[in-house]
């Protein structure tokens, strides 16, 4: 089930994203950081225990463009459409804020590829987003795969 992340679930989240980051799939994010961008996040919960299995944050970038980011599920977890449920989740908010574009900087386009999404070059991304690159152990030379969908 997925549903809006509370206080409750960070540290869960910070565990997931510590977790992809230690591999160097994903940009971890602190515990303030994310404190302070809870309400972006969305988190797959397991019915029975409310266990999160899953992250995904939508951050708002402008009026018609938003980013799909920290999506994350739990290794033991994989394979169960967990993330396809989270992204698709992301994707209605989304479309309910009347959000036109969606990115997404990634290292498994496949993924996103199912879901509509294309390759882009980064440089169509606008500068407020890569202040978060300043932060990742990858800066300057990022090899992510940015990706963008229109919402309809």
């Amino acid at each position: 089930m997925v549903r809006k992340a509370a206080i409750k679930d960070i540290k869960a989240i910070h565990w997931l994203l510590q977790e992809y980051g230690n591999k160097g799939e994903l940009l971890p994010r602190p515990l303030t950081q994310l404190y302070d961008h809870l309400r972006d996040f969305s988190v797959f919960v397991d019915d029975k225990d409310d266990n999160v299995t899953g992250c995904c944050a939508l951050q708002f970038c402008w009026e018609d463009l938003a980013e799909i980011r920290s999506l994350a599920v739990h290794p033991d977890h994989l394979g169960k459409k967990i993330g396809s449920g989270l992204l698709e989740a992301a994707l209605s908010e989304a479309k309910s804020f009347n959000i036109k574009r969606v990115f997404a900087l990634t290292y498994l386009p496949e993924f996103f590829e199912k879901y509509g999404f294309v390759h882009i070059d980064r440089s169509k991304l606008p500068l407020k987003i890569w202040g978060d690159c300043l932060l990742c152990v990858k800066f300057p030379d990022c090899d992510e795969i940015a990706m963008m969908k229109k919402i309809e």
